[in-house]
């Protein structure tokens, strides 16, 4: 069948989300709170493959965030960062470095953690270089100047990606949810040509055959139902986001007005070295798709895209942030089982 993959994160159980709540106010132990995520990888696990996902996911149940994990614990960081407002009118707010920037943790302790429990392939998604070049401030920092972060950088986010492939994943996805964002900050494109060019650097460390297991997601954003960037046009985005050197494509579809238009544009773009996974689900919305209207967007991208070079994903990630419960974890394996089961019957459609 076409391959299907997850974007990452799902919806945290309520007792983590407990567990989580009394260790930040002191009162659950390190090892208790450390015994919750393990209960929580262990059930995402189970439930991904009793939905049939063939290449599974921790589901982000470790992370405090997916753009936040590798700064967890910095001590050089103040709280008043760029502000990302989102189209109900809710922000989150990244930090500021007030020092040095060093990763604090991989991602690929979280791919360790989870192998541990399955035998399926597995995914690991990390967080773009470009999102964590937006903790510089621009008024500077003394004694550490750009150029300097800016080698930091690029060797923290090569050694996240590069310690998930050694630890033999599948798939390692570059989240890159600021991308059209950027539009909306920098219509001009400059930015975004700016952000392309800075993951690009890090890509270029990477052999061709590792950069066919590394892919980059795209989204206008998911949280608590609402998003930062849905109003900017793809056009706009998709060919600067192909011009970075990674095998696979992860963008959302599902929920976009008018998706010929858009898979027209893909289907231009995609070239014979490279996979489009295409949304079929759209996580923000509480209403789970048929297996047959799962199926029927899969037949509409193929339209569009050869098979060959196409796939399915979910539109963005569940619960990107730890503390997001607006989607129940029963609705988000249901989406998931109705896009495993859908692409498989328009797989067998197609003749696959």
């Amino acid at each position: 069948m076409l391959p299907t993959e997850p974007i990452g994160s799902l919806p945290r159980p309520p007792a983590l989300q407990a567990a989580m709540a009394a260790h930040a106010a002191g009162t659950l132990p390190a090892d208790a709170l450390e015994a919750a995520f393990e209960d929580a990888v262990i059930n995402t696990l189970r439930r991904l493959e009793e939905a049939g996902e063939q290449v599974v996911t921790d589901g982000e149940q470790r992370k405090p965030s997916f753009a936040t994990y590798p700064i967890a614990g910095l001590t050089t960081l103040a709280s008043d960062g760029v502000t990302i407002p989102f189209a109900d009118g809710h922000t989150r707010q990244l930090p500021v470095l007030t020092g040095r920037f060093q990763y604090q943790t991989y991602a690929a302790s979280y791919l360790a953690a989870a192998r541990r429990h399955t035998q399926r392939p597995l995914k690991q998604a990390v967080i773009s270089a470009s999102a964590l070049s937006l903790l510089y401030p621009g008024a500077g920092v003394p004694g550490y100047d750009r150029d300097a972060f800016l080698a930091d950088l690029l060797d923290g986010a090569e050694q996240d990606l590069r310690r998930c492939l050694d630890a033999g994943a599948h798939a390692v996805q570059i989240d890159f949810t600021e991308a059209r964002l950027s539009l909306k900050l920098d219509p001009s494109g400059g930015l975004l040509d700016q952000f392309v060019a800075l993951n690009n650097q890090v890509l270029a460390r990477f052999t061709p055959p590792e950069r066919a297991r590394l892919g980059v997601h795209t989204c206008p954003g998911g949280d608590h139902d609402s998003t930062h960037s849905a109003d900017i046009d793809y056009a706009e985005l998709l060919p600067a986001l192909f011009r970075l050197d990674v095998g696979n494509f992860y963008v959302q579809l599902a929920s976009e007005r008018d998706r010929p238009r858009v898979l027209a544009l893909l289907g231009t773009l995609a070239r014979a070295d490279r996979r489009v996974f295409v949304g079929v689900t759209d996580p923000i919305d509480p209403r789970v798709e048929s297996v047959d209207e799962v199926a029927a967007r899969v037949l509409e991208a193929a339209r569009f895209i050869d098979p060959a070079h196409l796939g399915t994903t979910d539109d963005c990630g569940f619960s990107p942030f730890g503390d997001d419960t607006s989607t129940s974890r029963d609705t988000a394996f249901a989406k998931i089982r109705a896009r495993v089961e859908g692409t498989a019957r328009a797989s067998q459609t197609l003749g696959l």
